[in-house]
């Protein structure tokens, strides 16, 4: 969350300001200790798989829920499934979008093994699929074969240093619209790329997405899901690598002052209800661009290709110098959203499919830290 420092000392009031000791200076300037070192250790462990695996865990996915767990007990194979108790039922009810961030995953996955030299073949949902909701049936079973010769992806490149940038972005900078195109050329043969930097387009879903948190932040189930994920703080963003991560020496301060909890978050009349909407309202307000992808049904399938289609565009827009932020509320499929998804399936797939996601791009003019990710050793069955 993006809060300025001047509206947090006026906030938190000069009283609390004189009372901070050196031990209050200390604190609020800390980083995680632990929850931003898979980011360093991609690629450090021993066996190619894990080695692999450690670089997909890297992947984009919904509320940084990571909601992947890896059995590697029989050897050369891995075989992917859900963790059930990462998922967003109230935001998310079908799972559709956990699926997407699974496909994100196992494409980062199979980059990683192909740049150490591992063919991988991967057999999606191999003993078929829920439509209506992710179980304990595999996701996908994945065997890894060494072939030298395996072509390298050169977007891998981009693995550690891509991001989702939930920041405003530099709306004195255009984004060009070659820059469409070149993302464009990511999409793979089934889903339908799109994408504008047109002025009116740009004032359309500047509207739609803020409109779409509104909604979100105003049904109390749905909100109350962001709401339980909030890691306030170092410490737990350490203990809790996952979720919404709300650090930094701004959020540290309003912590100790008592202006930042997760049951202050839920008081409508409070700071951190209001602050969290300004936050928010702050970068939907400044998307300079938006690109989506769209797919001819809605099936796991399709879900989890797209995932890799979705990952390999978040890369290209990284190599590009361009930030990158998913805007996947007007897809979500509650009740109170069906206004807004309706209205975006009319504008983008008028004819029938599914708009599976959808991103603001433009350029950020800070840098952006890594979101905390659980080390590769969490999620991984060997025995």
């Amino acid at each position: 969350m993006s809060i300025s420092r001047r509206n947090t000392l006026a906030l938190i009031g000069g009283g609390a300001v004189a009372a901070a000791s050196a031990y209050v200076g200390w604190e609020v300037t800390r980083d995680p200790a632990t929850a931003l070192l898979p980011w360093s250790q991609a690629g450090a462990p021993q066996d190619p798989r894990l080695r692999a695996l450690s670089w997909a865990l890297l992947a984009p996915n919904p509320h940084n829920r990571q909601p992947w767990l890896a059995d590697c007990r029989t050897p050369n194979e891995v075989t992917l499934h859900a963790r059930l108790d990462r998922l967003l039922p109230h935001t998310d009810p079908y799972g559709r979008q956990i699926t997407i961030g699974l496909g994100c995953f196992l494409e980062l996955m199979r980059m990683a093994a192909a740049q150490d030299g591992y063919r991988t073949a991967i057999t999606p949902f191999p003993d078929g699929a829920n439509p209506q909701a992710l179980d304990a049936s595999p996701i996908a079973r994945i065997v890894f074969a060494r072939d030298q010769g395996v072509a390298r992806d050169p977007l891998f490149a981009h693995a550690r240093t891509r991001r989702s940038t939930k920041e405003p972005f530099d709306t004195k900078r255009s984004v060009a619209p070659a820059a469409i195109a070149s993302l464009a050329n990511q999409a793979r043969p089934g889903a339908r790329f799109g994408g504008s930097v047109a002025t009116a387009d740009i004032e359309f879903w500047r509207r739609l997405t803020t409109e779409a948190f509104e909604i979100e932040f105003g049904t109390p189930r749905a909100y109350r899901e962001s709401v339980d994920l909030f890691r306030i703080g170092r410490r737990e963003i350490d203990a809790n690598p996952d979720g919404i991560d709300l650090g930094g020496p701004m959020m540290e301060m309003l912590r100790l002052a008592g202006l930042m909890s997760r049951e202050a978050s839920l008081d409508t009349s409070s700071f951190a209800y209001k602050g969290a909407i300004d936050a928010t309202t702050a970068n939907t307000r400044t998307g300079m661009g938006y690109v989506w992808l769209v797919t001819p049904g809605n099936s796991r399938q399709e879900q989890l290709a797209v995932g890799a289609d979705w990952l390999r565009v978040n890369l290209a827009a990284t190599a590009m110098g361009l930030a990158f932020q998913p805007m996947s509320q007007a897809l979500q499929e509650f009740p109170e959203m069906k206004r807004l998804y309706d209205e975006v399936h009319r504008r983008l797939a008028p004819e029938g499919g599914t708009v599976q996601m959808l991103a603001r791009i433009g350029y950020c003019p800070d840098v952006i830290a890594p979101s905390p990710r659980w080390p590769v050793s969490s999620f991984i069955r060997t025995a």
